[in-house]
Protein backbone atom coordinates (compact mmCIF):
# COMPACT_ATOMS: atom_id res chain seq x y z
CA UNK A 1 0.00 0.00 0.00
CA UNK A 2 1.42 3.35 -1.04
CA UNK A 3 1.31 6.23 1.39
CA UNK A 4 0.02 9.41 -0.14
CA UNK A 5 2.12 12.42 0.62
CA UNK A 6 0.14 15.60 0.73
CA UNK A 7 1.65 18.12 -1.65
CA UNK A 8 1.64 21.61 -0.20
CA UNK A 9 1.34 24.21 -2.91
CA UNK A 10 1.33 27.95 -2.86
CA UNK A 11 0.23 30.58 -5.29
CA UNK A 12 -0.94 34.11 -4.83
CA UNK A 13 -4.70 34.37 -4.44
CA UNK A 14 -6.60 36.49 -6.97
CA UNK A 15 -6.31 39.66 -4.89
CA UNK A 16 -2.57 39.20 -4.37
CA UNK A 17 -1.92 38.39 -8.04
CA UNK A 18 -3.27 41.86 -8.82
CA UNK A 19 -1.09 43.37 -6.11
CA UNK A 20 1.97 41.46 -7.38
CA UNK A 21 1.38 42.72 -10.92
CA UNK A 22 1.05 46.27 -9.59
CA UNK A 23 4.31 45.87 -7.63
CA UNK A 24 6.14 44.53 -10.68
CA UNK A 25 5.03 47.51 -12.79
CA UNK A 26 7.11 49.73 -10.52
CA UNK A 27 10.34 48.14 -11.77
CA UNK A 28 11.92 47.94 -15.23
CA UNK A 29 11.55 44.41 -16.65
CA UNK A 30 15.26 43.71 -16.41
CA UNK A 31 15.15 44.64 -12.69
CA UNK A 32 12.02 42.67 -11.74
CA UNK A 33 14.04 40.86 -9.06
CA UNK A 34 13.98 44.16 -7.16
CA UNK A 35 10.38 43.31 -6.30
CA UNK A 36 11.55 40.43 -4.13
CA UNK A 37 11.04 42.11 -0.73
CA UNK A 38 7.49 43.34 -1.37
CA UNK A 39 6.51 39.98 -2.88
CA UNK A 40 7.88 38.12 0.14
CA UNK A 41 5.80 40.41 2.36
CA UNK A 42 2.75 39.74 0.21
CA UNK A 43 3.22 35.97 0.49
CA UNK A 44 3.86 36.15 4.22
CA UNK A 45 0.68 38.17 4.74
CA UNK A 46 -1.29 35.64 2.70
CA UNK A 47 0.08 32.83 4.90
CA UNK A 48 -0.86 34.59 8.15
CA UNK A 49 2.58 35.77 9.08
CA UNK A 50 5.06 33.21 7.83
CA UNK A 51 6.72 31.90 4.67
CA UNK A 52 6.74 28.22 3.83
CA UNK A 53 9.02 26.52 1.33
CA UNK A 54 6.37 26.40 -1.44
CA UNK A 55 5.82 30.17 -1.13
CA UNK A 56 9.54 30.83 -1.45
CA UNK A 57 9.75 28.50 -4.46
CA UNK A 58 6.73 30.19 -6.03
CA UNK A 59 8.26 33.65 -5.70
CA UNK A 60 11.54 32.43 -7.23
CA UNK A 61 9.61 31.11 -10.24
CA UNK A 62 7.37 34.17 -10.37
CA UNK A 63 10.41 36.46 -10.58
CA UNK A 64 12.46 33.99 -12.61
CA UNK A 65 15.38 34.16 -10.18
CA UNK A 66 17.40 31.41 -8.49
CA UNK A 67 15.74 29.85 -5.46
CA UNK A 68 18.87 30.45 -3.37
CA UNK A 69 18.52 34.22 -3.91
CA UNK A 70 15.04 34.15 -2.40
CA UNK A 71 16.22 32.01 0.53
CA UNK A 72 19.12 34.38 1.16
CA UNK A 73 16.76 37.33 1.51
CA UNK A 74 14.09 35.44 3.48
CA UNK A 75 16.65 34.19 6.00
CA UNK A 76 18.62 37.44 6.26
CA UNK A 77 15.82 39.79 7.32
CA UNK A 78 14.20 39.35 10.74
CA UNK A 79 10.87 40.50 9.35
CA UNK A 80 10.37 37.18 7.58
CA UNK A 81 9.27 34.16 9.57
CA UNK A 82 10.12 30.72 8.22
CA UNK A 83 8.07 28.95 10.87
CA UNK A 84 4.43 29.39 11.81
CA UNK A 85 3.80 32.21 14.22
CA UNK A 86 0.92 33.12 16.46
CA UNK A 87 -1.91 35.44 15.54
CA UNK A 88 0.11 38.21 17.19
CA UNK A 89 3.83 38.07 16.50
CA UNK A 90 5.54 40.42 18.94
CA UNK A 91 9.09 41.54 18.18
CA UNK A 92 10.94 43.35 20.95
CA UNK A 93 14.03 45.30 19.97
CA UNK A 94 16.78 44.78 22.55
CA UNK A 95 19.75 46.53 20.97
CA UNK A 96 21.57 49.19 22.97
CA UNK A 97 19.29 52.24 22.43
CA UNK A 98 16.15 50.24 23.25
CA UNK A 99 17.86 48.43 26.12
CA UNK A 100 18.98 51.73 27.63
CA UNK A 101 15.33 52.84 27.49
CA UNK A 102 14.01 49.66 29.18
CA UNK A 103 13.35 47.08 26.49
CA UNK A 104 14.48 44.33 28.88
CA UNK A 105 11.62 45.35 31.20
CA UNK A 106 9.20 45.32 28.28
CA UNK A 107 10.32 41.83 27.35
CA UNK A 108 9.79 40.57 30.92
CA UNK A 109 6.40 42.32 31.09
CA UNK A 110 5.24 40.54 27.92
CA UNK A 111 6.66 37.19 29.07
CA UNK A 112 4.89 37.50 32.42
CA UNK A 113 1.53 38.59 31.00
CA UNK A 114 1.36 35.90 28.33
CA UNK A 115 3.28 33.24 30.27
CA UNK A 116 5.66 32.77 27.37
CA UNK A 117 9.41 32.79 26.88
CA UNK A 118 11.26 34.50 24.03
CA UNK A 119 11.36 32.40 20.88
CA UNK A 120 8.15 30.53 21.66
CA UNK A 121 4.50 30.55 20.69
CA UNK A 122 1.68 30.10 23.17
CA UNK A 123 -0.15 26.77 23.10
CA UNK A 124 -3.28 28.46 21.72
CA UNK A 125 -1.20 29.89 18.83
CA UNK A 126 -2.18 33.44 19.75
CA UNK A 127 1.21 34.93 20.69
CA UNK A 128 4.73 34.49 19.35
CA UNK A 129 7.44 36.44 21.17
CA UNK A 130 10.75 37.27 19.51
CA UNK A 131 13.75 39.27 20.60
CA UNK A 132 15.30 41.02 17.62
CA UNK A 133 18.17 43.24 16.67
CA UNK A 134 17.18 46.77 15.72
CA UNK A 135 13.90 47.83 14.22
CA UNK A 136 15.59 50.89 12.74
CA UNK A 137 13.93 53.61 14.78
CA UNK A 138 16.45 54.04 17.59
CA UNK A 139 15.51 57.67 18.14
CA UNK A 140 12.07 56.48 19.29
CA UNK A 141 13.31 53.76 21.65
CA UNK A 142 12.07 51.58 23.13
CA UNK A 143 9.95 50.01 20.47
CA UNK A 144 8.23 46.80 19.54
CA UNK A 145 6.59 45.50 16.42
CA UNK A 146 3.34 43.57 16.58
CA UNK A 147 2.67 41.92 13.26
CA UNK A 148 3.25 44.78 10.80
CA UNK A 149 2.73 47.66 13.22
CA UNK A 150 5.43 49.56 15.09
CA UNK A 151 4.92 50.99 18.59
CA UNK A 152 7.48 53.56 19.71
CA UNK A 153 8.49 55.54 22.81
CA UNK A 154 6.81 52.92 24.96
CA UNK A 155 6.24 53.17 28.67
CA UNK A 156 5.27 50.23 30.84
CA UNK A 157 1.70 51.58 30.77
CA UNK A 158 1.70 51.71 26.94
CA UNK A 159 2.88 48.09 26.79
CA UNK A 160 0.21 47.02 29.29
CA UNK A 161 -2.46 48.75 27.18
CA UNK A 162 -1.28 46.82 24.11
CA UNK A 163 -1.23 43.57 26.09
CA UNK A 164 -4.77 44.22 27.34
CA UNK A 165 -6.02 44.94 23.83
CA UNK A 166 -4.50 41.69 22.57
CA UNK A 167 -6.03 39.75 25.46
CA UNK A 168 -9.41 41.32 24.75
CA UNK A 169 -8.98 40.46 21.04
CA UNK A 170 -9.44 44.09 20.14
CA UNK A 171 -7.89 45.32 16.96
CA UNK A 172 -4.70 47.13 17.76
CA UNK A 173 -3.47 49.93 15.57
CA UNK A 174 -0.86 52.60 15.56
CA UNK A 175 -2.04 55.79 17.17
CA UNK A 176 -0.38 59.02 18.18
CA UNK A 177 -0.32 57.81 21.79
CA UNK A 178 0.84 54.29 20.85
CA UNK A 179 -1.70 52.32 22.85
Amino acid sequence: MKTKIKQINFKFNDKNILKAKFILKKYPKKFSSSALLPLLHLAQDQLDGWLNKPAIEYIAKYLNIPLINVYEVATFYHMFNLEKVGKYCIHVCTTTPCWLKGSDNILRQIEKNFKIKVGNTTKDNQITLKEIECLGACINAPLIKINNNFYENLSSKDVQNLINKIKEEKKIHLTKNNA
